[in-house]
């Protein structure tokens, strides 16, 4: 619970201290062996720059600090070195002060501009300033995607001193840019760092100029302090030699005579494509490691859009660099430090045969639609390799009556439609929604089966991200009597989830009765009365889970819709008449404001006290789906969602996160470390300064009786038949297109209810 985090408490660290590519690194991990492929065979150490960067910014106080409590006990602290006005190190992000600071405000208009590598540069420069000029000037977020609301926090520029001396890192790393660009400013790096050796104990000195290396190299000691050489851009220029990192890169031997390590961008190791897959990885750290040179990789952040191969997965990517069954880089840059750690300590070299635990119950959304196209055999055969528990078909019904398997009613929501020549199907049905479509009942199924799927891409208008755009329009639809058979085929799948929407609808105006549909394909599948398969019956309509309970043995599970801030006990027995089980979404466990978890609902507790187990929804990998709270790691939200909060199941769209979690290896650990603990709700959103807090939001509403309650559902009439009599059509219903209304039983007949309604006319 929630109660259980202590060394990674917010409060307390601030106020004191191509996808088959991947999938070979899944089954790699499956190997008995936990031999590193490292260098000297220890395993690979995660290197902080600037601290926990990704989040707060960095080289603040409070991102060391963070650093602490979310990472490795041996994690290093990486400083990068800027030289002031009187020589004076301090660990900033940049030459230019402005672009992490607001000395744009303190000094305005004191910029200048220099020669830096031959290219003349504009900005506030830290030669321009002495440490007591740079008293007032506060670290702000310099990576303008990033959240923002911690730089009026006031966080001062640290000396490397301040680092080193007061902030106890585990390792401290050096990183030594521009040193040319200091020596033609008469300031000089070299001695700073000679001086302050004396004082501090120096890990590594990273620099990506070869003169400088040199020039320290005989006045360091190799088993205190490593050198290692930093590669830019294969065709940038290497300012000493004159030649490009690329043609460097050709001539370890030479590296080796002045480093004992190289520090690379990541697509040094694994290249990609120009529409972001990944090519075969390179042979790189193996030449180098035959060089007798370690090799660190850079630019492992979250919070970018990442190769499709790995499914907008962090903690995938830095598998692929430490446990691939090939070889292991020796260390991890990172600006978020969480990542790394847990990737090293708790799921790197996983068994095949490793402990599973128990909770949380793994359930499909629409397959693994993260990769491929929603509901498609594609979708559902990457959600059954992925290791899903629990697989879900949302039900739809074609005009003559197929029921199959389509994430919307509305054909243009998933497929390409509207680009066919079913384009003149296009219709309002204000039940369904106020905009136009074109739905599944106006087509037969072998009308359907000729449409191209298309896959979802639920941040693509506000942020530009996309899903595996090779296969945007691959795979094919399943009948429902097809996806019981793929489910009942794999022994590694526990259960069905069935989703029916809109059966008031169907029945009423399109004479469907997808309810009847629905048990018929379970009849013949031989689903309706056996033990080895759970089939669950989800639906946001208590009226279409009361049909289902009684014509069947299927297990209920009722979806809410809405944002629920609490729940009525009366409700909740409701509830319970008719399901076995609650989907709720992620706001009504750790309610948001801004993207920052406000904190902790009771509403799981609530629902368990009814012995009603509690599924949440959706979990995605996309970083923009998930709050600040979470790192941009999806794994650290499902942590915290399962361990923190006790919910029983995670509905997600990227099946293969989810499950994985469940065979890390610290969730067996007698102690959890810091960084397999769940985030502690609404702690980040103390350390805001007052200023900068979001405006304040009325709570989520209370789970009312009259929320649930609902009229039996109709039968199904031929489109047009109201019973014999006309009446005038009900206002547009909520979503699920069935009216949610007040009822002293279940057991109203359709007969009692037409009365009731032309009385009221």
């Amino acid at each position: 619970m929630w109660s259980s985090c202590v060394s990674g408490c917010y409060t307390t660290c601030f106020s004191s201290s191509l996808l088959h590519l991947v999938a070979l690194v899944s089954a790699d991990q499956g190997s008995t062996t936990s031999q590193w492929q490292t260098l000297k065979g220890k395993p690979p150490l995660v290197i902080a720059r600037g601290g926990f960067s990704g989040l707060l910014p960095g080289s603040s106080s409070d991102a060391y600090k963070l650093t602490l409590s979310t990472s490795v006990p041996d994690v290093l602290f990486w400083c990068d070195v800027q030289l002031t006005k009187e020589g004076a190190g301090i660990c900033f992000p940049d030459l230019l002060l402005n672009n992490n600071s607001n000395v744009d405000i303190i000094y305005p208009k004191k910029d200048k501009t220099y020669i830096v590598n031959g290219v003349p540069t504009g900005g506030w420069f830290t030669i321009d300033y002495t440490l007591k000029d740079l008293a007032n000037v506060y670290i702000t977020q310099g990576v303008f995607s990033r959240a923002n609301r911690f730089d009026d926090n006031m966080y001062p520029i640290l000396t490397v001193e301040d680092v080193a001396m007061n902030l106890t890192p585990p390792g401290l790393w050096l990183n030594i840019e521009n040193n040319i660009f200091f020596s033609q400013h008469n300031l000089s790096m070299r001695n700073f760092v000679l001086s302050l050796m004396r004082k501090v104990v120096v890990n590594y000195i990273s620099s990506p100029e070869v003169a400088f290396l040199n020039s320290i190299k005989g006045v360091v000691s190799p088993r205190t302090t490593k050198l290692v050489f930093r590669f830019l851009e294969q065709t940038e220029i290497e300012p000493s030699t004159n030649q490009t990192y690329g043609s460097l890169l050709k001539n370890l031997t030479f590296i080796k005579t002045f480093a004992s390590g190289i520090l690379v961008p990541k697509t040094y190791i694994w290249p990609v494509t120009n529409d972001n897959y990944l090519e075969p990885h390179t042979s790189l750290v193996l030449d180098a490691h035959e060089a007798e040179l370690m090799v660190f990789v850079s630019d492992l952040v979250n919070d970018v859009p990442l190769p499709y191969n790995y499914s907008y997965d962090p903690l995938a990517e830095c598998l692929s660099f430490i446990d691939n069954g090939n070889f292991t880089v020796d260390g991890v840059l990172s600006d978020f430090p969480i990542t790394p750690s847990a990737a090293i300590d708790c799921f790197a070299h996983l068994r095949q045969n490793a402990p599973v635990q128990d909770k949380p119950l793994v359930i499909s959304k629409n397959g693994a639609s993260g990769d491929y196209p929603d509901c498609t055999d594609l979708a559902y055969m990457k959600a059954l390799e992925d290791g899903v528990n629990v697989l879900d078909c949302p039900i739809q019904m074609s005009k003559d009556g197929i029921p199959f398997c389509s994430s919307s009613i509305n054909l243009i929501h998933s497929t390409t439609v509207a680009q066919s020549s079913f384009q003149n199907l296009t219709m309002v049905v204000p039940e369904i929604q106020a905009d136009n479509g074109i739905y599944t009942f106006s087509l037969t199924w072998d009308q359907i089966k000729t449409l191209q799927p298309s896959i979802s891409n639920p941040q693509q208008t506000r942020y530009k991200l996309y899903r595996n755009p090779r296969f945007k329009n691959a795979g094919t639809y399943l009948r429902l009597s097809d996806f019981f058979t793929l489910a009942k085929n794999r022994s590694s799948v526990s259960g069905v989830l069935i989703s029916v929407e809109y059966a008031a609808y169907l029945a009423e105006k399109q004479g469907l009765s997808v309810t009847d549909a629905v048990i018929n394909e379970l009849n013949k599948a031989g689903l309706d009365n056996q033990t080895a398969l759970d089939v669950m019956i989800q639906s946001t309509n208590s009226s279409v889970l009361m049909k289902f309970k009684e014509e069947s043995k299927c297990k209920l599970v009722y979806k809410i819709e809405e944002v629920i801030g609490d729940a009525l006990n009366t409700t909740l027995q409701d509830i319970k008449k008719f399901a076995n089980s609650v989907v709720i979404n992620k706001a009504s466990v750790l309610p948001e404001n801004s993207e920052y978890i406000t904190g902790a609902t009771n509403v799981v507790t609530k629902l368990h006290a009814f012995d009603l187990p509690v599924y949440v929804e959706l979990f995605s990998n996309e970083y923009v789906s998930q709050a600040w709270d979470f790192f941009s790691d999806p794994t650290v939200e499902i942590n915290s969602f399962v361990s923190g909060a006790n919910i029983d199941g995670v509905i997600t769209d990227f099946p293969k996160t989810a499950a994985r979690y469940k065979r890390n290896k610290c969730l067996f650990y007698k102690e959890r470390p810091s960084y397999m603990n769940p985030v502690p709700p609404g702690a980040l959103l103390a350390v805001v300064s007052p200023r900068q807090l979001p405006p304040a939001e009325a709570p989520n509403p209370v789970l009312i009786e009259s929320d649930v309650i609902e009229p039996p559902l109709p039968s199904a009439l031929a489109p047009g038949i109201t019973n014999g009599s006309t009446v005038a059509p009900p206002p547009p219903p909520p979503p699920n297109g069935q009216p949610k209304i007040a009822a002293c039983c279940f057991f109203l007949s359709n007969l009692a209810l037409l009365v009731a309604t032309l009385l009221l006319l």
